[in-house]
Order: structure tokens, then sequence, then C-alpha cells
């Protein structure tokens, strides 16, 4: 374990936060490495405006008790990601508001810009507050990449009558209407130049708002260039990617590509095989999922602690309504696994009737 790791649990702080919120720190083995580090991530947060300065409060308190909860950790975190979808109707109103609360977060914060935060004005005001829509930057030996992965067709950007009109048919799910998630033509040749820029040695994390994988049409749980994305990733020893938009407790492994979901502190959604209108087109799983039960309001919303150490990312699930998961790098399997749900007998019937 990292003097890091070890200091943050034995902490007083820690012990007091693992007393009063629904925050589980579990001992973990993490190599040693003066480069291990730690970073917070909040998503999803939806915040909707019903008129004037009225918002729906449940939406509001989600986001800030993530900021309250994780104000409380001491030590800090070296930085929060704020994983998109800040506001619901991506207007100037749930803009500012939602930048309100999360500006009660003590540390520096990127951000990723989701599709309820961009449709309306095409992220002209989110780029206002946020500044540029992808980017990199590297910390402690890692490299970092932010995507916008909800861009789509212009066609289709320029056919509505009216911005929120646009807004409005993105938001939905299952409509015919809609349109596929992309990352476009110049952001994949940007991607191409930054990663060609790395050693293959050098651990990296991408940041999306859609999974990097195609996993289920219907609902743009999936992003049209996620074949390309991860033959990108392929030749990187240690890859990581980690997305929103799902509102699901959501892990997978493919080749040397670990992929892990951040929750939302607004609701959850089911899983696509849930549901009966449309046939699901998961990709083959190869790792089994703890899930939470989609029926359940509020279960599988909460936020994420996560921990950096060699090159993987392990995380804390800090689940509202259900008990808290502990998602680690197990370097005998090759893959992430939950710390505790991993033999059968040990599973709840959310976890497996799905």
């Amino acid at each position: 374990m990292s003097n890091s790791r070890r200091s943050f649990l034995k902490s007083t702080g820690a012990g007091l936060i693992a007393g009063m919120l629904p925050i589980s720190l579990v001992r973990l083995s993490f190599a040693q490495s003066s480069q291990d580090f730690t970073f917070g991530y909040i998503s999803d947060a939806h915040i909707q405006q019903i008129k004037g300065n009225k918002f729906v409060r449940n939406w509001d308190q989600g986001l800030k008790r993530a900021v309250a909860e994780a104000n409380l950790l001491d030590p800090r975190p070296d930085f929060f990601m704020f994983g998109g979808d800040l506001a619901q109707l991506g207007t100037k109103a749930e803009l500012d508001h939602g930048a309100d609360i999360l500006g009660a977060l003590r540390g520096k914060n990127y951000m990723v810009v989701g599709e309820h935060d961009y449709y309306y004005d095409l992220g002209d005001y989110w780029r206002k507050l946020y500044g540029d829509e992808y980017y990199s930057f590297d910390h402690k030996g890692v490299h970092f990449i932010v995507l916008n992965s909800v861009l789509t067709y212009d066609d289709w950007n320029n056919k509505w009558e009216t911005p929120m009109r646009r807004m409005q048919e993105m938001a939905l799910l299952d409509n015919p209407n809609g349109s596929p998630f992309m990352v476009g033509k110049r952001q994949m040749q940007w991607l191409k130049k930054d990663l060609d820029k790395q050693s293959k040695n050098t651990p990296i994390v991408v940041f999306s708002h859609s999974p990097l994988q195609k996993i289920f049409r219907n609902w743009n749980f999936w992003t049209e260039e996620a074949d390309e994305i991860q033959k990108l990733l392929a030749p990187f020893k240690q890859s990581n990617v980690i997305y929103g938009h799902v509102h699901q407790i959501q892990y997978n492994q493919i080749g040397n590509i670990a992929f892990s979901s951040v929750m939302s502190t607004a609701w959850p959604w089911p899983y696509p095989s849930t549901y009966a209108q449309a046939e699901s087109h998961l990709p083959i799983l190869t790792v089994p999922m703890n899930r939470a039960d989609p029926f359940d309001e509020r279960d599988a919303t909460g936020w994420q602690f996560m921990n950096m150490h060699s090159g993987r990312v392990d995380t804390s699930f800090n689940l509202y309504a259900n008990e808290n998961r502990q998602l680690a790098w197990n370097d005998s399997r090759g893959h992430l696994v939950d710390t505790r749900y991993q033999e059968k007998q040990e599973r709840i019937p959310p976890q497996t009737q799905y």
C-alpha cells in the first residue's frame, strides 16, 4: 500500500467521513509508487429549471450532496472531474445554477460536456463557462484525455425549427428522430496526434460522456467511432476509459482497455436488457457485472472516488441507496473486479437477474 493511501485511510478526516456519510474506504493492495494519487468523479446532475429561480429539488440535492461529501475528503484528491450533463435542457439558467452548485467544490475541477449541456445552443454557453470541449493534460506520469463524444451529423443539427426542439429530440430515449453520438473527424485527427506523442508505456485515461463502446444504440449508449478509438488505445500497456451518460454501474474489459462508468447524482436508468421495446446489443461482457437495482428510484445514484496506481484506476462507488461498491484492478485476472461480490453466493438479486 502506498504511503499516500495509508495516510488517507488512517487520517482523522477519513474516519469521520466513514462514520457520517455513505462513503466506504476499503484497504486495497497498491503498488509502491510515489506517483499514486486520487481523484473524484461526479456526473450527470441534470439540473432542471421549473420556472424562474425554481429548479427540480431532487436533482439539486443530489449534486449538492456529492459536492458536500467530496469536500470532506481528507487528504484532498488531486483533482475532480465532472462527467457531463450538468444541465437537463442546456439553458443558460440551468447551466448557471449547476455551475453555482459545482463551484462549491474545493479543488481543481475538469469538465466533460454532455448532450444535455450541448444541443440547445451546440455548446456555445458551455464553452463560455468552461472552455474547450476536448483537451488533454498530464498528471504524475499519467496522460489524461477529455473528449466530446456527443457530437452528431450537421444535417441533423440544422433541421429543427428551434434550438429547444433540437435539444428535446436529443434528450429522448428510443426516439426515432434521434441521431447517434460521435466524436467526429476533426477530433479523431486530434486524438491520434495527441496519442502519437505519448510513449506506449505511458498510462492513458480517457474521459468521455458516452461509452467508447457500442452497447445500445437506441439509447445512445454508443459512440460511432468506438472501434477506431479502441484501436488507437490498443498499443498502450495501460488504457482506461471512464464515462458517464448511462446512469448505471457498468464496467468491461476489451483487450488491454478497462472501461468503467460513472453514476448519476440524479436518477438511475434501467439496463437495456430489461427494456422490452428493443433488442439489446450488448457487447460480450468479459467481466461479471455487479449491478444495482434499476427499478429502485435512487439505487445506482451517487458519485465515485478513484485511486490511480500503476496506471490503473480503482473505484469506490459511493451509493446513496445501496451498499457501496469497490471496483479494483486484479493483476492475476487481468481486469477489473468487484472486491466483494466475486463469488456467486455473495451476489444480491439485482446483480444476477439482468
